[in-house]
């Protein structure tokens, strides 16, 4: 069925149609949420929120065509508004915790690759760090961040290209070398 099709039957408050189309996209939802809360418990969180919202707004969804950037914007501001409603110093202990556990299966080289590439992400401006985030965490087209973070196409252009400039600063080039 197309989505089209199920966001009608949604906002006539069929549920399923609305279950339906959060479940064809689970995945880039966990995803994205992942890579905002940096643990799998408040990703969790944030889609339950999100899905709660999404059940109460979809009447107030204009285009159809939509569904997906418009329900993806509602995750990310329900993923600020956790993270706001916790301590960042609380984030970052379990983030460090979990990545010194989950880390012991993998090879340290890889955790110590992903650690520093977050703590150089948290170095640079928060809305910089987000694009980039979106874009080569999340394979996300430009628009598609331009919509969910609500800015304009070239705001996310720039917000990348400056991002990844001090990033490139803060590496020494390393991370040049590897790509």
């Amino acid at each position: 069925m197309k989505v089209r099709q199920m966001v009608k039957k949604a906002k006539k408050g069929d549920k399923e149609s609305l279950l339906k189309l959060i479940m064809d996209q689970k995945e880039d939802y966990y995803k994205i949420a992942y890579s905002y809360m940096g643990n799998q418990h408040d990703a969790l969180d944030a889609m339950e929120d999100m899905i709660v919202k999404l059940y109460e707004k979809i009447d107030q969804l204009k285009k159809h065509d939509s569904f997906y950037s418009w329900s993806k914007k509602i995750l990310v501001h329900c993923c600020y508004s956790i993270y706001r409603s916790r301590s960042k110093v609380v984030l970052v202990d379990e983030w460090q915790d979990q990545m010194s556990t989950s880390g012991r299966s993998r090879e340290h080289n890889q955790v110590d690759q992903n650690m520093d590439i977050h703590q150089w992400l948290s170095m640079i401006n928060p809305r910089q760090a987000e694009a980039i985030k979106l874009r080569y965490f999340q394979d996300l087209d430009y628009q598609s961040i331009a919509n969910m973070t609500n800015t304009s196409l070239g705001t996310v252009k720039s917000r990348i290209f400056n991002g990844l400039k001090k990033l490139h600063k803060l590496s020494g080039g390393a991370l040049n070398e590897e790509n």
